[in-house]
């Protein structure tokens, strides 16, 4: 069975259930925690190198092959540093933990993860920004629900992953609808558990990405599952990588020369849906051809903004409505940015890719 509720239960407790032991240790140090976690020997203010010293090497989080795949595709093999692994790794605590462990140098994920990490104890910092304009995540419900609307997630048992972008999209599609934290039963997962405990009908609900959503309603829509679409956007897609990284100046230089071909080939995907539909969604996500296109039809636009401060501001108001919940100590967010990457993204695409 899913772990209890959130609602009415100690915070602290609920993101032990969730991280692990090893996450809520470093709960002591959170919110304006010193570098010290993370072995930090040198500056995140030294400006960056123009040149990547010979043997630098990086850890790059590729969660489903997907960064090795849009380099192949569109020719961006060209890295100035090695990549002594590609971890298939996308879930913000797995990447938490990697970088806890040493075993990742750069993540890519969604807003939150940051945050969480910072109200660990831990120290990383955002490099880069890709906004999100349109939905990318929908709510499933499980077999015959007649759950039609969020207003209709009162009383009911929600899925919900406090460190990933799945959360703070419920948390946020729960404000609009104004629903309170505890007229809903939180239930602490990881996105990986959702669809288990959405077939086995262990909670009601539980936000799905689009391209999550056609394999699950082809299994079990004849029983009654169905999904429920909202205006609720996740703003930001992020690179991040912990402070010990981004102040070893070789491994910074590094960063800022991977940071343009992440931007390129999320931008070759969009603009060659049909070669990307063939060679990702079918070949290696075994989807059907028209089930990646109705993934595709709902894509995002790149677009990477040469200033950060709609980023900061949502991610402002994103902490705060953790802490609201009491899910997060209230904090500044602008310390999770290092500013010496701000632009880098944006000066790599043409014009359109930047607003």
């Amino acid at each position: 069975m899913p772990p209890p509720s959130a609602s009415g239960v100690d915070r602290r407790l609920f993101l032990s259930s969730l991280l692990g032991a090893a996450a809520a240790a470093g709960l002591s140090g959170c919110a304006g925690s010193s570098a010290a976690d993370t072995g930090v020997k040198g500056s995140t203010s030294a400006p960056l190198a123009d040149k990547v010293p010979s043997g630098t090497s990086l850890k790059i989080a590729s969660y489903q092959g997907v960064q090795q795949l849009q380099f192949k595709l569109a020719g961006l093999s060209d890295l100035p540093f090695k990549v002594a692994d590609w971890p298939n790794l996308g879930a913000g605590p797995d990447v938490i933990n990697a970088f806890r462990a040493k075993s990742l140098d750069v993540g890519n994920n969604a807003g939150i993860p940051p945050i969480q990490a910072h109200y660990q104890g831990f120290d990383a910092k955002i490099v880069a920004i890709n906004v999100t304009r349109k939905p990318n995540y929908l709510f499933a419900t499980k077999p015959g629900s007649d759950i039609q609307d969020v207003q209709g997630f009162k009383g009911k048992k929600l899925a919900f992953s406090q460190g990933q972008a799945q959360g703070v999209v419920l948390l946020r599609a729960l404000k609009q609808a104004g629903l309170a934290y505890d007229d809903v039963d939180l239930v602490p997962l990881t996105s990986n558990q959702f669809l288990t405990a959405l077939q086995a009908g262990q909670v009601d609900i539980a936000p799905l990405a689009n391209a999550q959503s056609p394999a699950y309603l082809k299994q079990y829509g004849s029983k009654g599952a169905h999904v429920i679409t909202t205006d609720v956007v996740d703003l930001l897609n992020l690179l991040w990588a912990p402070t010990s990284v981004l102040a070893d100046p070789a491994k910074a230089a590094a960063v800022a020369a991977y940071i343009p071909r992440w931007a390129k080939g999320a931008v070759w995907a969009y603009e060659h849906p049909d070669a990307w539909n063939e060679e990702f969604y079918v070949k290696t996500q075994n989807l059907t051809l028209a089930q990646a296109r109705s993934i595709t039809e709902l894509a995002n636009k790149p677009l990477f903004p040469p200033s950060w401060d709609e980023a900061v501001k949502w991610e402002q108001e994103t902490a705060d409505l953790l802490a609201e919940g009491g899910f997060v100590k209230g904090f500044k967010v602008d310390s999770l940015f290092d500013r010496r990457f701000e632009g880098i993204a944006a000066k790599s695409v043409p014009a359109e890719y930047r607003k």
